[in-house]
């Protein structure tokens, strides 16, 4: 259950210098992420994958190894030991924060042995188009983990718990392949006519021993970490009744409500209120059609700032949105780069932190920049945060009536002292709001908390005041 005014940080970005000391480095600022008003931090997958030392975490090899066995060249994972991964989680929950794990279970890379097996070859464009006759074709699909051998499970995996791959040891032919005997997911999105392969080995989540399989290591890991939820990778790829079925296994074996928000990255909202249907509302997702909202307002000065949130699922579903600025996927040079103009980021932040609605997500590489790239941490973000924390509470009023003026206020409530606030934003020349905010700020004045703007505002007997805002800016304004 998210608090109120809770804040997600996605503890990573793609680029992430660790030297694999990272979960120590998280360690030594829990407290300050704390007082930032961070209530829950999503760290990044755990386990050790195809690049060992180097795998930010998505080519999974070994879900059981936290960073525990010698296995892919290194005993450690890129961020850290299972014991440094222990002692970081539970340092953050002692700084009164929950965790969040990013579980990756649509495919496994780093196969230990090859095997031969029939296959048929499907169309890069469209994965129900079988355009070849059967072939046998060597695979990288038997996982015997040696470094580990056999501790926690026995388990190995075989070509009969996936349906397909991409890549003939053979011939070197890179390929879409489907086994023998195998039928895509039909509860998946249509993209490229069936998007049910997307990556490496992938999982056949109509198996049955599979889906014991990533159950029975859910319970493991859960009581092994002690997390508090999930980040879902991939959900689109994966038959939705897995992920159903999943959950509820888990929260009904550990009797907790297990927080998890499901990646389904698609702009269009009608396949987010479908998944979660499927799903019985089992997960929150990401509001991905909100981001790219966002990132089209900063690159567009003509962009309708008044339909901000029209088709997202924060205004649509709101207890079910997770929004968020950008993050691993969308930032320089990754796969879905579609990264939100610098200039527009602190507006961006105030959208999804200062409004009643949704369940906010900071990205680390806006928090902390990403060196890789010489980009520098989003101005005045840890001041949003804060202005989350203290004021962003009580009634919303929404001034959302012209195409390159937007503005709201929050009232403010009786629990949090002096709380309550006004924001306006704009993508043209500078301008101003007349807003409500509330009659006990009668005679009262206002300022920007955020400096972009010097002027004060005066707080009439009726609770309206007008709240200014300079040219393609933000500005928060609060009680003097």
């Amino acid at each position: 259950m998210k608090k109120i005014n809770g804040t997600i940080l996605q503890c990573f970005e793609w680029y992430l210098e660790t030297n694999q000391e990272f979960w120590n480095i998280l360690s030594n600022r829990a407290q300050e992420l704390s007082k930032l008003g961070i209530t829950a931090v999503w760290l990044p997958p755990a386990y050790k994958g195809v690049g060992g030392k180097d795998e930010v975490g998505y080519g999974v090899y070994d879900l059981y190894d936290l960073g525990e066995f010698n296995q892919k060249g290194s005993i450690k994972t890129k961020y850290g030991s299972k014991e440094e991964y222990l002692n970081c989680i539970m340092m953050l929950k002692q700084a009164g924060m929950e965790t969040y794990a990013d579980i990756v279970l649509n495919h496994k890379m780093g196969a230990d042995k090859i095997q031969t097996i029939p296959a048929i070859k499907v169309d890069w464009g469209n994965h129900n188009l079988e355009i070849a006759n059967q072939e046998k074709v060597k695979v990288a699909t038997k996982f015997t983990f040696p470094g580990r051998k056999h501790k926690y499970s026995d388990f190995e995996w075989n070509w009969t718990h996936f349906k397909g791959i991409d890549y003939n040891n053979e011939t070197g032919e890179q390929a879409i392949f489907k086994f023998k005997n195998k039928e895509w997911s039909q509860t998946v999105d249509e993209e490229f006519g069936n998007f049910d392969y997307l990556m490496g080995a992938d999982l056949d989540f109509d198996n049955p021993e599979v889906i014991n399989e990533c159950i029975t290591w859910g319970k493991w890991y859960i009581e092994m970490t002690k997390i508090d939820g999930f980040r879902l990778d991939a959900v689109k790829h994966i038959n939705a009744s897995f992920y159903k079925k999943w959950l509820e296994e888990m929260r009904n074996y550990f009797n907790k409500e297990l927080f998890s928000v499901g990646e389904y990255w698609s702009t269009d909202i009608k396949k987010l209120h479908r998944y979660l249907s499927e799903i019985d509302g089992a997960t929150s997702l990401f509001d991905v059609p909100l981001h790219y909202n966002l990132e089209k307002a900063s690159k567009d000065e003509s962009a309708d700032l008044s339909k901000i949130f029209e088709e997202t699922l924060v205004k649509e579903n709101p207890t079910k949105a997770v929004t968020f600025v950008d993050n691993h996927d969308t930032q320089p040079g990754q796969s879905l780069e579609s990264f939100v103009d610098k200039d527009f980021k602190q507006s961006a932040y105030s959208i999804i932190l200062l409004r009643e609605d949704g369940y906010p997500c900071v990205f680390y590489g806006d928090l902390y920049g990403i060196p890789h790239n010489n980009i520098e941490p989003v101005k005045n973000l840890e001041t949003l945060l804060e202005l989350r924390k203290q004021k962003a509470y009580g009634i919303q009023h929404d001034y959302f009536d012209n195409p390159n003026y937007i503005g709201w206020t929050r009232e403010g409530d009786e629990n949090h002292l002096r709380s309550g606030l006004a924001v306006v934003i704009t993508n043209q020349s500078k301008g101003e709001k007349c807003m409500y905010v509330g009659e006990k700020y009668a005679g009262k004045t206002f300022i920007d908390a955020l400096e972009n703007c010097e002027d004060e505002v005066h707080i009439q007997e009726d609770g309206y005041g007008v709240f200014k805002v300079n040219e393609k800016s933000v500005s928060v304004w609060v009680e003097k």
